[in-house]
């Protein structure tokens, strides 16, 4: 006989509920190796984070939501006024970029990493002006979350 109830217990503070799944071998396989190659402790662990990152690409899809991401840019400084029109576009989102850092590559190439945190819809219209800057080798962006609504 099936029990239907989960089973729950305490652990750090926390209550943990035990739920099993059923899969096919021929995506358990693959997944069990995904375990292995990610480092992951446990089957558990892995199918946390898939959780969690199905729950922030929830709340993306949510422009009222405050959210955070990294845009990640690499250009060539000497391209005419692209490092000026940067900084200007920046400036003029001020409120949504939290921090910047700027790597030297190399003599010409340079690498930026921008913090942003707001809303989604404007944190990812930011994010798009700034790749689309003609000079921009290559951009891209990674949405994350302020982590108030994951457990």
């Amino acid at each position: 006989m099936r029990r239907k109830e989960c089973f729950s217990m305490e652990q750090n503070d926390e209550k943990v509920v035990r739920l099993g799944i059923s899969l096919p071998r021929e995506l358990l396989e693959p997944f069990d190796e995904l375990v292995r190659k990610k480092g992951y402790s446990s089957r558990s662990e892995a199918i946390r984070d898939l959780i969690r990152n199905q729950l922030v690409e929830q709340e993306w899809k949510s422009s009222d939501e405050d959210v955070a991401g990294t845009l990640t840019l690499v250009y060539d400084h000497h391209n005419h006024d692209l490092p000026i029109r940067l900084m200007d576009i920046q400036h003029d989102h001020h409120e949504v970029v939290v921090t910047t850092q700027h790597v030297h590559l190399d003599h010409h190439n340079c690498l930026e990493v921008l913090v942003l945190r707001g809303r989604a819809g404007e944190i990812g219209a930011l994010a798009d002006k700034l790749i689309a800057c003609n000079g921009i080798k290559h951009g891209v962006f990674v949405p994350s979350t302020t982590g108030r609504s994951l457990a």
